[in-house]
């Protein structure tokens, strides 16, 4: 079983190609990161890249092969294992000298780790056989942080041959990607995102690393990406039951992320971790008893007899403050750290435009879009090159994209073969059907633009880390798509690695100087402006499911709000006019939640 990272945080997955290789990058000194690989084209080409780099062949997996999707990404996967590896034991017998990076390994560290005491201890030690000894010990102690990685559960499109024959279930996206990692070498884990997928959940049982050995270690981890405690023990008591344990629960923010944001009804993230904090043990127990039972009936080895459950939370946090918070009043284990990160170049993979772009960029910049393909909420960047295609392609009268690799492609409105909303294909077929309906201009406007927002996220989401790493994009689209949550806002340093864990662990700060709120208050109102948009689309005449959605939201922001108003005081315990201004945002926004008012549903 490998050794935890010494890290509290993690980098969490960004895009498709944003963190496809931030192991590589960061993982030798300790800091875990999160790959995608659902998209096994971009996997294949940065397969090559780093095989190149690294000094070794690299034969092409084409297209033709049936499985290829399952076997470039192990093939990858085991590229990166084997890269990490070596560059955790160039690493480690490095000279401890001044600007080496087995000082950096520990200079990462918070200063009261206890790695970092001793990496001090040693520096300040004479020269001599101890201080030789003490090296050794340090070194024996590094650790390289984990490489794990994402598949969103709702991207699982069966797929079909050439001739159009329906290629069996365990070719289809989501499968394919899982039996990637599940083949591979990597000892980690596999964050599930986007909710419950019977098939997937009832593959993994298929594979034994997700079993525990003799000794109760588990090869290969399921870590489930959940938005409440419900959904978490839902999904975690589906897999305990086929003998799966869950190995942690990743405690996301609906709104305030970056990429697809998949809202609460109005659940906002503190009543969901204090409801985590209550009932955490008494959920590892049940969960335990049903993992332990279905061991057993199924002849496998046991799980130890005190199993973890890691729990930890990610989403909008901006602070060192809000950091040390959410671990110590909350008890979460770590803290996901991802947008930020999009601003340090040795860690994450965003082109030089796009990168001056978010240097400059607005609070307004970032915004929630329909530009999806998969009808999901999604967090998107005004000045990207990819919303300037998009608005260029329909000024010239072809709006739609090419779609070349139909990662998305869900919708059998006019096709037998499901196709993608963001093709030209689609919004072509769509536009003409929209023109027989002869609506006036107004609606006309309105649905055109509802049909046109959608744009390419299987190109544009991978085009950064192809023109970062100077290789050419297919089809020359390079147009690039990113999908920051709102909380890079504050944020406008291109900054180095240590200087981002730095502001971290609190000493020094990178926050630029647009006003932030707490993240608690940042997600409230987002939250509610979401909720607004829900009454305004329904106010006029709401149907009775309707109504109800609404009443249920409100009454969640309301309860979140006072939960708020009692935390407040611990939230702030030392500054006066922070806790001012906490109050006064809960006002303002009970406020607006409370003047939402449907009007009374007209009797027949």
């Amino acid at each position: 079983m490998p050794q935890p990272s010494p890290h509290t945080f993690h980098i969490p997955v960004m895009g498709l190609g944003y963190t496809i290789d931030t192991p590589v990058k960061v993982a030798h000194f300790g800091i875990s990161s999160v790959i995608s690989i659902i998209e096994d084209e971009l996997v294949e080409r940065m397969r090559e890249f780093h095989s190149r780099n690294a000094g070794e062949p690299y034969t092409e997996i084409p297209l033709t092969e049936i499985d290829h999707r399952a076997q470039r990404i192990t093939a990858y996967l085991d590229l990166v294992q084997r890269i990490v590896t070596r560059n955790t034991e160039t690493l480690r017998a490095e000279a401890f000298t001044e600007g080496s990076d087995i000082e950096k390994y520990f200079l990462l560290l918070p200063e009261e780790h206890p790695l970092r005491i001793e990496f001090e201890l040693m520096k300040a030690w004479p020269e001599g056989e101890m201080r030789r000894l003490m090296q050794e010990e340090l070194r024996q102690a590094i650790v390289p942080g984990a490489i794990d990685v994402n598949i969103m559960a709702k991207i699982d499109r069966e797929v079909h041959a050439k001739d159009g024959t329906k290629l069996p279930v365990e070719y289809a996206e989501g499968m394919a990607a899982f039996r990637g990692f599940a083949l591979s070498s990597l000892h980690s884990s596999i964050v599930i995102s986007a909710g419950y997928n019977p098939r997937i959940y009832s593959y993994i049982a298929t594979f034994p690393d997700f079993y525990p050995d003799a000794d109760g270690q588990i090869r290969k981890r399921v870590i489930l990406k959940v938005s409440d405690l419900r959904s978490a023990l839902i999904q975690g008591k589906i897999l305990a039951k086929k003998g799966i344990w869950v190995s942690e629960f990743r405690i996301e923010s609906g709104l305030n992320c970056g990429g697809h944001a998949f809202a609460t009804d109005g659940v906002l993230m503190g009543p969901i971790l204090e409801d985590f904090k209550d009932k955490r043990e008494a959920v590892t127990a049940e969960l335990y008893e049903l993992c332990s039972s279905s061991l057993a009936e199924s002849g496998h080895h046991p799980l130890p007899a005190s199993p973890e459950i890691r729990v930890t939370v990610q989403g909008g946090i901006g602070t060192a403050t809000e950091d040390r918070f959410l671990r110590e009043h909350y008890g979460v284990d770590g803290t996901g750290w991802g947008s930020p990160f999009l601003l340090v170049p040795e860690a994450t993979n965003v082109d030089d435009k796009t990168l001056q772009q978010i240097t400059v960029a607005k609070k307004d910049d970032y915004y929630m879009s329909w530009a999806s393909p998969l009808g999901i909420p999604f967090h998107n960047f005004r000045p990207s090159t990819s919303e300037a295609q998009r608005k260029a392609r329909i000024a010239k009268n072809r709006p739609g994209s090419a779609c070349y690799k139909k990662f998305l492609s869900t919708n059998t409105e006019f096709t037998e073969i499901p196709i993608c909303t963001a093709s030209r294909q689609y919004q072509n077929l769509k536009l003409k059907q929209l023109d027989e309906q002869q609506l006036d201009p107004i609606s006309h406007a309105v649905a055109v633009a509802r049909i046109t927002e959608k744009d390419c996220l299987c190109e544009g989401l991978g085009a950064s880390v192809l023109l970062k790493s100077n290789m050419t994009p297919a089809h020359k689209l390079e147009a690039v798509a990113i999908c920051p949550g709102p909380n890079l806002a504050y944020f406008s340093r291109i900054v180095s690695l240590r200087t981002m864990v730095e502001h971290i662990q609190g000493r020094i700060s990178l926050l630029n100087e647009n006003d932030r709120a707490h993240m608690f208050i940042n997600e409230m109102k987002l939250y509610v402006d979401y909720l607004k948009r829900e009454f305004e689309a329904v106010k006029h005449a709401a149907t009775t499911k309707q109504r109800r959605y609404i009443e249920t939201f409100k009454e969640n922001m309301l309860n979140g709000i006072r939960y708020y108003e009692e935390l407040a005081p611990v939230l702030h315990q030392q500054a006066v006019t922070q806790l001012q201004r906490f109050r006064k945002d809960l006002e303002h926004h009970a406020a607006e939640v409370k003047a939402m008012l449907l009007p009374e549903p007209v009797l027949a």
